[in-house]
């Protein structure tokens, strides 16, 4: 199986979003030092310092979210069966992540350059520009289904 080019950015997207999911959860298990270096919430990295269930349920919560993009990535490529809602879905993600990846510029006016939030930012970006990408290859493809289901009947 031959994939395409956007195919391809797709899936790196996902592969992205998947590794993110993957920090998300290895943060429950490493602690409020890995909330604190993933510039989580104050609130948050108390809440790993206490024991409390903020902090695992959130992680849990963010990582189950970034799975599913990764799922729609897949699903989109045709790797696995069809999900439902899939163009809706990768123009939320896109448009997310490019709104999160753009959301520094703002942030470095106001409180200046860090690099954290810049490599961050940078890569939110890159992924919302791999499923903007990915997605406009499903949409093509869409209409080029509807055409021809049009013109058969």
């Amino acid at each position: 199986m031959s994939l395409s080019i956007q195919s391809k950015l797709l899936l790196v997207g996902g592969f992205i979003a998947s590794c993110a999911a993957i920090w998300h959860l290895l943060c429950i298990i490493g602690g409020p030092s890995w909330y604190a270096f993933a510039r989580a919430p104050q609130e948050i990295i108390d809440s790993a310092k206490q024991g409390t269930w903020l902090a695992p349920l959130g992680a849990i919560f963010i990582a189950l979210l970034m799975f599913t993009c990764s799922l729609y990535a897949l699903s989109a490529t045709k790797l696995i069966k069809k999900i439902p809602l899939i163009k809706t879905a990768l123009t939320v993600i896109a448009s997310l992540c490019l709104i999160r990846g753009a959301i520094v510029i703002p942030y470095f006016l106001k409180h200046g350059f860090n690099t954290w939030d810049f490599i961050a930012g940078t890569t939110w970006f890159f992924v919302g520009i791999c499923y903007l990408v990915g997605s406009i290859e499903v949409f093509k493809n869409k209409a080029a289904n509807l055409n021809t289901h049009t013109l058969q009947g």
